[in-house]
């Protein structure tokens, strides 16, 4: 099959300016001032959980765009290589993310108004009923060092693997391609291990009393499927923008595949989660479904499951459907908020209750990271070319069709 590869400019570097940095700054804006209503109102504690789902989200999505790229290297796969700087630049803002993440956690441990079902600083630790080692493992300091330290680690990986890739324009040749292999190939050990810890100590510890082995999976799989909505729509408007032209069609139905697929996975861990809970009747399991399944969260529970598993399946079950930009534009918005909506019934129903509500806090404190997260991709997006012109697979990716 004849090569592309001199047709294309692979020099070519995006310049983050014009109405997308205006509308990021906006979105910033906005969640600065949502951010304030919340605390002058005095929804203090519903601005703080807002605060620590978005910020989760943030590092989340960031965190998948590093495991995308991780994958890619050793299932030493092609077909991504003319995408891989769009999830390269979510790895590259992992370390901001993660700053916020830890600074958001810090103030509301120290606060009281995050994870108040075991943070009590010396009042009283015994009316928690913990066992001894759970104590321990639950204490702010103990805490707080995991996350620093399984941030930091992450963090470290997606700014060494981005280096190599630089090097790898600049030099050429082999040896920057085998080290992004052999690091992928230890990030994804430690990752594999540590990233359930990272759900249960950040998400399921609000709710200390309750526990699932498959929750830190769970959470995986939401944060792989928003981290793949998120890649699919930063490609899709850089080529509907003019960039990257080398995308083709089939690029796109490879995108679209692991949306559907990862829907699909992202359900079976949902349901088997809430199956085994409900139809073993466990008193104290059943307990954290139950605050799910009435009031105010009984239409969300039900479209949760709606928007995260029956649209992706329903409207990408095509091969045409995943080939569609539009389509695929369309699905992955809906999913980004679609797992909002996901992270938001892991988080509030078992913290604060009826008294959650959705208005303007939630709106605006979502807009205002969507706003840090657009700025802060495409800013390190313009920092280099937007392909990898020596990866040693770019030219199978340029030639790639399904």
């Amino acid at each position: 099959m004849g090569a592309h590869h001199h047709s294309y400019n692979f020099s070519e570097q995006f310049s983050f300016s014009g109405k997308a940095k205006s509308l990021s700054l906006i979105g910033i804006v906005i969640g600065v001032l949502a951010i304030a209503y919340g605390f002058v109102t005095g929804a203090t504690e519903r601005t703080f959980l807002n605060l620590l789902l978005m910020s989760y989200y943030f590092a989340c999505v960031c965190a998948a765009g590093l495991f995308f790229c991780a994958v890619q290297f050793v299932a030493q796969a092609g077909w991504s290589t003319s995408l891989l700087r769009v999830p390269q630049a979510f790895s590259k803002v992992l370390p901001f993310a993660s700053i916020i993440l830890v600074i958001v956690v810090t103030a509301g441990l120290f606060s009281h108004n995050l994870y108040n079902s075991w943070n009590h600083h010396g009042e009283g630790g015994g009316a928690h009923h913990f066992s001894p080692s759970k104590e321990f493992y639950l204490s702010p300091a103990f805490f707080l060092l995991r996350l620093v330290v399984f941030l930091a680690a992450y963090s470290f990986f997606g700014w060494f693997l981005s280096k190599l890739s630089v090097n790898e324009d600049i030099h050429g040749g082999l040896k920057s391609y085998e080290k992004s292999i052999k690091y992928s190939t230890i990030f994804l050990v430690i990752f594999g291990f540590t990233t359930p810890i990272w759900a249960f100590d950040t998400i399921m510890s609000l709710e200390a009393h309750w526990f699932s082995t498959m929750f830190g999976w769970y959470n995986f799989a939401a944060m792989w499927v928003s981290g793949m909505a998120a890649i699919s729509i930063v490609v899709i408007l850089l080529k509907k923008a003019g960039h990257m032209p080398w995308i083709r069609d089939s690029h796109i139905h490879n995108l679209g595949l692991f949306v559907f697929a990862f829907s699909i996975f992202w359900t079976y861990i949902w349901f088997a989660q809430f199956l085994l809970i409900y139809y073993a009747n466990m008193p104290e399991e059943t307990v954290y479904f139950y605050k799910r399944w009435e009031g105010f969260y009984l239409p969300l529970f039900w479209l949760n499951l709606i928007i995260n598993f029956m649209s992706p399946v329903l409207i990408l079950m095509s091969r045409d459907a995943k080939r569609k930009v539009n389509v695929l534009l369309g699905v992955s918005i809906l999913l980004i908020c679609g797992h909002w909506l996901d992270y938001y019934m892991m988080i509030m129903p078992g913290t604060i209750g009826e008294n959650a509500g959705f208005g303007i806090i939630e709106i605006g404190v979502f807009l205002g990271f969507a706003g840090l997260f657009t700025f802060s991709v495409l800013s390190s997006l313009s920092k280099a070319p937007l392909a990898p012109k020596n990866h040693p697979f770019m030219e199978e990716s340029l030639n790639h069709q399904i």
